[in-house]
């Protein structure tokens, strides 16, 4: 298969291609995806799968209260936190650009404008989570309904609640801590559309489990290191804890399911992982942040892109696929056939985490939660 036919776009980086894919219903508070899949009922009640019941008794003891476990009244300042976090510096970068850019909006930006774009950073990307959680909420249910093992279905039971529990508090943190929401990015919602309109089951916990849930792992990780505020740091690491589980119960169901697979079909699933893997890659350009600036995105994104390389911004889009590559490897996804998504993994730069811990074997040194409860 093409990359046009799995991505629409036959180069993997085209920036006009990447761009060209918009949400064309913004205004819409509703937005409806056709669930084909079977709901499936099993008599069988034997608990058969013990790393599955354990997984299940750990997220048992380990649910949090988002109301009341968190630092509510902590004071949130904005605009000092884009100055923490460097927005205030970044008009020095002016000169650096080639001479076709120094004529652009962004070139002439001063502080002023460097800090609001870190402000509308901030509620771009925690808008962005909190689709990416209600996106788990919905395929996590549909794991319940669609599984065929009760022990799977015991688990994915409790996941749900946290999924809740993770919309709950980002949507609290937008709305009380932050300025604004933006709308679900386009490369995302096309992506959870195609994980909820899939009627294989296994095909769930590949997109979400295993790659919307590694990709968010590793996101807020790397936001906790970097956030100096409090509040957040507290959310984040308790958000984790859930998550560190959800990816492993993605691993520990689908190893399992994979051994008996044929070529064809584990090919299927390595392109739709390396499908997955570019959309999320894509949504991190942030065009929408660009747009509401009043900045065409496309110029934007190319100046950006002309500066010497920024180690510490590449190392950040590397680090996105931490928690993804190892988790495929495992799961046989990367050597299946003529190992084709190690092909790709290394087009886009990210293979070189492939020997990196898996989440089945982590979650539970994450566990935030008991660490607290027994200080």
């Amino acid at each position: 298969m093409s990359y046009q036919e799995i991505l629409g776009r036959e180069n993997v980086n085209d920036l006009d291609a990447i761009l060209a894919i918009t949400n064309t219903d913004v205004d819409e508070v509703v937005h409806a995806v056709k669930d084909n899949a079977d709901a499936i009922f099993t008599w069988d009640y034997e608990r058969s799968r013990p790393a599955l019941g354990r997984l299940y008794e750990k997220a048992k003891t380990s649910q949090w209260n988002g109301e009341t476990d968190l630092p509510w009244d902590t004071d949130v300042d904005q605009e000092e936190l884009a100055v923490q976090m460097g927005m205030g510096g970044v008009p020095e970068f002016a000169h650096l650009l080639p001479e076709e850019f120094r004529s652009t909006p962004v070139a002439k930006w001063g502080q002023k404008e460097w800090i609001q774009f870190g402000i509308e950073q901030q509620n771009w990307m925690l808008s962005q989570f909190m689709h990416g959680e209600q996106g788990a909420l919905v395929c996590t249910a549909k794991i319940v309904e669609t599984v065929p093992w009760v022990d799977a279905k015991y688990y994915a039971s409790t996941q749900v609640m946290d999924e809740a529990r993770h919309v709950e508090v980002f949507a609290k943190y937008l709305d009380t801590k932050l300025s604004g929401h933006y709308p679900i990015n386009a490369h995302l919602r096309m992506l959870l559309d195609d994980i909820v309109n899939d009627s294989r089951w296994d095909m769930t916990y590949l997109g979400m489990q295993i790659m919307v849930e590694g990709l968010a792992l590793a996101a807020f990780g790397l936001m906790f290191q970097v956030t100096p505020e409090p509040l957040l740091k507290q959310l984040l690491r308790y958000v984790m804890s859930d998550e560190a589980r959800h990816v492993a119960f993605g691993v520990l169901s689908l190893k399992e399911y994979y051994e008996q697979l044929s070529a064809a079909e584990m090919r299927d699933r390595q392109e739709f992982a390396f499908e997955a893997a570019v959309r999320m890659r894509d949504r991190f350009l942030q065009q929408e942040v660009w747009e509401r600036l009043g900045v065409d995105p496309k110029t934007a994104i190319r100046a950006m892109r002309s500066l010497p390389d920024d180690p510490e911004q590449d190392l950040f889009n590397q680090l996105l696929f931490s928690k993804i590559v190892p988790n495929c490897k495992k799961l046989g996804l990367l050597d299946a056939g003529d190992g084709w998504l190690r092909d790709r993994f290394t087009e886009i730069s990210v293979i070189q985490f492939e020997d990196w811990v898996d989440t089945g074997e982590e979650y539970e040194t994450l566990d935030e939660v008991a660490k607290d409860r027994s200080a």
